[in-house]
């Protein structure tokens, strides 16, 4: 047979076979969120696919345009929930820039421990459900009673311990109390051992590494060309981290390491959020030094136009009355400005652009989510894979639904 006969039966083929279309999503337990991907499959391998988002809208940019700059914090939280602090502290220090307020270094420190508690919350989810998506269920179940020693925390600090509205402008709700530096001592001690037991699980576990070493792989270009920040572009081997590019909360006094990898595969996105967790145990502790060194009892700044007096000053001094009164009836205006501020989320740069008219709710305001972000990269990195790849590697860049959707 001529070679031509033969390139017109390899078309005569391409067109005779039959695809199926797969909806991954919007409710399903592996997707992590209420969002879709239509598949298009060719027995086990994805051939392309698309994504759909949308189904859990909230308008949180539109809500803000109607809500005093206090009330917003808690429109942050629901981004991403597994590390919602570092949203809290993000938006305040957002309005602060704005303010042009002066935070007294201790509660620069109190706050960067709080935002190193988040993170490893965040990346304990991550590595944890990606072990789970290989089949190893022992490495969960080790590790996860950390982040439910870490949410003791945060409930002993606001209350709350998934969306916990901690901090207001200028500083904290409250100082922290002896019961919470109990408990993140407690914490300390046990996370060390219970991480080292969890990375001797997988770490070097053949079957782990052959699941996830090219799985799902993103090179350094093209992460940048998408918009990458975060684990998921250090996984690809650029050291980008805003805590050291544009430093916060005096994070340019601590010693700490930026995990990268090089193949921007599943494995090296769980290798880098693994280094992140030792680093932040690192920052924590530094920070806790550097707490002992400051004046005990301060835990906000001197602004009393937004930070709510003590009940027993409102109650006894008419000018603490009417600061109150102001604060809670929203009634404190803001100086006209525009701001864009930063920080190190748990998924990459977490950003909020903030126009003031001068009113007493801002005039526009842009979230910056790294998920979002990064999000439309997935049906290209899972193109020619096979679909139980597509799962982990979801699981991987780990996609919160509510950064999608905010």
């Amino acid at each position: 047979m001529s070679a031509k006969n033969n390139n017109t039966s390899a078309e005569v083929n391409e067109q005779e076979k039959e695809y199926t279309t797969l909806n991954l999503g919007p409710t399903h337990p592996a997707t992590h969120g209420i969002f879709q991907n239509v598949l298009k499959m060719d027995g086990e391998v994805v051939i392309e696919g698309e994504s759909t988002i949308g189904y859990i809208h909230r308008a949180f940019e539109k809500i803000a345009e109607r809500r005093p700059y206090y009330q917003i914090t808690i429109l942050t939280d629901r981004m991403n929930y597994c590390s919602s602090p570092i949203n809290n502290i993000g938006w305040l220090m957002t309005v602060e820039k704005l303010l042009k307020v002066e935070i007294p270094k201790r509660v620069q420190y109190l706050r960067v421990i709080i935002m190193e508690l988040a993170r490893i919350s965040d990346h304990i989810i991550c590595n944890s459900v990606i072990g789970v998506d290989t089949g190893a269920m022992t490495g969960f179940l080790y590790i996860f009673q950390l982040r439910e020693n870490i949410y003791d925390i945060f409930e002993e600090l606001c209350g709350a311990r998934l969306t916990t509205n901690i901090g207001r402008i200028g500083g904290l709700e409250r100082d922290f109390t002896p019961r919470a530096w109990e408990l993140i001592d407690i914490f300390i001690k046990k996370f060390e051992p219970a991480l080292k037991e969890f990375d001797s699980l997988l770490m070097r576990n053949r079957i782990f590494m052959d699941r996830t070493i090219n799985c799902g792989p993103i090179t350094a270009e093209k992460a940048l060309g998408y918009g990458f920040t975060g684990p998921n572009l250090r996984a690809a081997g650029v050291d980008y981290d805003v805590r050291v590019i544009n430093p916060y909360c005096s994070y340019e006094e601590f010693d700490f390491d930026i995990p990268v990898g090089t193949n921007g595969d599943t494995y090296d996105r769980f290798m880098v959020r693994d280094g992140e967790m030792w680093e932040s145990l690192k920052i924590i502790k530094q920070a806790i030094e550097k707490v002992k060194k400051e004046p005990a009892g301060v835990f906000h700044a001197d602004v009393p136009e937004f930070y709510l007096p003590p009940k027993e000053e409102v109650y006894n001094n008419m000018e603490a009355l009417i600061y109150h009164f102001k604060i809670v009836m929203g009634e404190a205006d803001v100086p006209v400005g525009e701001v864009y501020h930063a920080v190190e989320g748990g998924n990459g740069e977490l950003g909020f652009y903030l126009i003031s008219d001068g009113g007493r709710t801002p005039y526009r305001m842009h979230l910056r989510r790294p998920c979002f972000i990064y999000y439309q990269a997935y049906t290209d990195m899972i193109k020619g894979g096979m679909l139980s790849d597509a799962i982990l590697t979801m699981s991987s860049m780990n996609v919160i639904a509510g950064e999608l959707d905010a």
